[in-house]
């Protein structure tokens, strides 16, 4: 009898959309932002400044009036099939990650009936009904998770080919009069993965995952507007950023190694990291924690791509997006090479942690 081979999820196409509207700091010379109710008493110049050193963000892109995310996702998932090169009917899933579903300029209202990954098979005029269309509410990790998940399927034998998409406008969600809400973005990611049989690992060979939810799910929420006088009715999304970047400096370097031990390898083996482009001094710090676990001062130059500074924080799409940008060659020192390890790593709302280590 014939030796059968282990099946490997591999990713054979990626894509991305990136709104062309640039958003820059001095957008926001005309706020007023306001901290416990009350009005901030700073120079605006001083507040966009620092919140720019503090997150590396000068930058952020915002979709068109009449986009909603599942317009950009599709975009997204067209330009990862088409690199792909496979027949969009022989895909047996689609998983859309997301966390607001498709929110209309101006109505802070979230659509998610039906699900966005039914709307983007729709778009896509797939007619086959054995192509299952779901979605991951997941936080800013749901991109990673939707490939682990991915990653299960194909293991188990039931699909061959899924699509992963990342898309968000964290645009419509956020509070005018809280300064946080310089960080978030807009834009979708997309890749498509597809099982491979090898006698040596490929594509994701570990991953892990942990859900911190006891004493940090608040840490990221949706509440009311930090200007009392603003619409009451109208909930946005809210952070504690000081206590969720400590949360992250300490637990995400943790949650990594444990994914780089369950491979079998060390960090020395890893060429890149494509990290959650959340806050580029968080994203720092992490990575520098995470090389002090193995008893390592110095991180090798090349090792994390960052987009942040000219795309901002655009929650499930930053790192699928980011994949796309450094496979296509658009950012300037980065490449992916075969045969290389690489890392994928993200922390969000929940708050989860997710990583799985990748072999192109």
């Amino acid at each position: 009898m014939d030796k059968i081979s282990p099946l490997y999820s591999t990713i054979t196409g990626t894509g991305s959309y990136i709104p062309n509207n640039i958003v820059h700091g001095n957008s926001f010379l005309e706020s007023a932002f306001y901290e416990n109710g009350l009005k901030l008493d700073k120079d605006i110049n001083e507040i966009i400044s620092k919140f720019s050193e503090i997150t590396e963000i000068t930058e952020r892109r915002y979709a068109d009036a009449d986009q909603v995310s599942s317009d950009i996702a599709t975009v997204a998932a067209q330009n990862a099939i088409a690199d792909s090169g496979i027949d969009q009917e022989t895909l047996d899933c689609i998983i859309f990650c997301h966390n607001f579903g498709d929110v209309k300029l101006g109505s802070n209202r979230m659509d998610m009936i039906p699900s966005l990954a039914a709307k983007v098979k729709q778009r896509l005029e797939i007619a086959n009904p054995d192509c299952v269309a779901y979605d991951v509410i997941f936080g800013c990790p749901g991109w990673v998770q939707g490939c682990i998940q991915a990653d299960y399927m194909i293991k188990s034998g039931d699909a061959k080919k899924v699509l992963v998409i990342g898309s968000e406008t964290l645009s419509r969600v956020i509070d005018p009069h809280d300064r946080d809400s310089m960080i978030f973005s807009d834009g979708a990611g997309a890749v498509v993965m597809e099982a491979i049989a090898s006698e040596t690992p490929t594509g994701i060979i570990a991953h892990k995952t942990q859900s911190y939810t006891l004493q940090h799910a608040s840490l990221l929420t949706m509440g009311k507007s930090n200007n009392p006088e603003h619409n009451a009715e109208n909930t946005y999304l809210k952070m504690n950023g000081r206590k969720l970047y400590e949360f992250a400096v300490i637990n995400v370097p943790q949650v990594v190694k444990k994914a780089i031990d369950k491979a079998g390898l060390d960090i020395t083996d890893i060429k890149t990291v494509f990290i959650h482009q959340a806050n580029g001094k968080m994203d720092h710090a992490i990575m520098k924690r995470l090389f002090k676990l193995y008893d390592v001062d110095c991180i090798p130059e090349k090792l994390v791509p960052m987009t942040i500074s000219w795309l901002g924080n655009s929650s499930v799409a930053t790192i699928p997006t980011l994949l796309d940008l450094v496979k296509k060659g658009k950012v300037e020192g980065y490449a992916v090479k075969k045969g290389e390890y690489a890392v994928f790593a993200s922390v969000g709302a929940g708050m989860h942690i997710n990583a799985f280590v990748y072999q192109f």
